[in-house]
């Protein structure tokens, strides 16, 4: 088994000469500037290559795109073969990349999330409180014994000594 830098090194050239090799070298009409290989990965040991892929266009142009690769395979891998100099040449499998839908169902999610908000702004614009002012907004004008200080259990006022009642009390619980 081959260690992980050779085999991303492997990946990279690859995707490098796939590339090349699809825009100058293949004059398959179906392919040509229109598909985009965006990733290649290479197994442990170095047998087999997945290689994605993306296209411009419809589902019309994307099974185009994969005819003409799978018809190119034999092309591509031997074109591999030569740039890389391996005793096996890795296998080709070609995968349509997953990417641009994720990127379109997520831009899709935002702009529904953007309406929303722009819904709970334009329904909240004019409304007030329901039982007037805020009732959680505690002024000091409202409390009776000024700062801070607290009533145990049996009455006594503590003024922030930290206890929380006498003796008898805490060993009941």
């Amino acid at each position: 088994m081959a260690d992980k830098a050779r085999a991303k090194r492997l990946a990279d050239l690859i995707r490098e000469v796939i590339a090349e090799k699809l825009h100058r070298g293949i004059k398959d009409p179906r392919l040509g500037t229109r598909v985009t290989i965006t990733d290649t990965r290479v197994t442990g040991d170095l047998r087999e290559a997945t290689v994605f892929y993306t296209v411009y266009g419809d589902e019309s142009d994307r099974e185009e795109v994969a005819a003409g690769l799978r018809s190119a395979k034999g092309v591509l891998r031997a074109a591999v073969g030569a740039a890389a100099g391996v005793k096996h040449t890795p296998s080709l499998e070609f995968v349509p990349d997953a990417l641009p839908e994720t990127t379109r169902n997520l831009e899709d999610l935002f702009d529904r999330a953007r309406e929303r908000d722009e819904e709970v702004r334009r329904t909240s614009a004019g409304a007030q409180y329901a039982g007037g002012a805020d009732p959680y907004r505690e002024d000091s004008a409202d409390r009776e014994d000024g700062a801070g200080s607290t009533e145990t259990r049996d009455g006594a006022d503590t003024e922030g000594a930290g206890t929380t009642g006498s003796t008898e009390d805490r060993t009941d619980r």
